[in-house]
């Protein structure tokens, strides 16, 4: 394991791995970026109570058990190509970490030829304030609060301080 892990160094020795929802289509959609004129800033509260600055870039539309939902996406800066999308659902805290999950998006990876985005719930990942207070994360805004499970991605990790 490296070094650089944010499993705590006590805790390496004995650590299976990390636990993940079976993957599911259900959760894969090719979006449209809806993309906002005004780009406000969001003030992001996180695990050390402090805040983190970020620009609200957009928001993806998508269907999920039959009901209209929508995920908004952030970046730290304007020139930053990758998008951050902070999620919490409700397994958090239960199945998943409770703070929420992340979800990164690159131009290389995550964009279609048509110029739709790839948004693979599947690929959801603890942040690495899950594995240890040591680490500060941002925590999710309730605009990112979905009412549905989410049975996808990386659940909770159970060696959590």
């Amino acid at each position: 394991m490296s070094q650089r892990s944010p499993i705590p160094p006590g805790k390496r020795k004995d650590f299976k791995g990390l636990d993940y929802y079976p993957i599911s289509p259900n959760y894969l959609f090719q979006l449209k970026l809806h993309e906002y004129k005004e780009k406000g800033k969001r003030r992001v509260r996180t695990t050390a109570g402090d805040e983190q600055e970020y620009i609200r870039w957009g928001e993806f539309r998508f269907q999920l058990e039959g009901k209209e939902h929508k995920l908004h996406v952030y970046k730290r800066k304007v020139d930053e190509e990758r998008l951050f999308i902070a999620f919490r659902d409700a397994t958090s805290g239960e199945e998943t970490y409770g703070a929420g999950r992340y979800l990164d998006l690159q131009p290389d990876k995550h964009r279609t030829r048509e110029g739709k985005w790839i948004l693979d719930l599947n690929e959801a990942y603890n942040p690495f304030c899950a594995y240890s207070g040591a680490y500060t994360c941002p925590l999710t805004p309730p605009e990112n609060w979905l009412d549905i499970p989410v049975r996808a991605g990386e659940k909770n990790y159970l060696g959590e301080e």
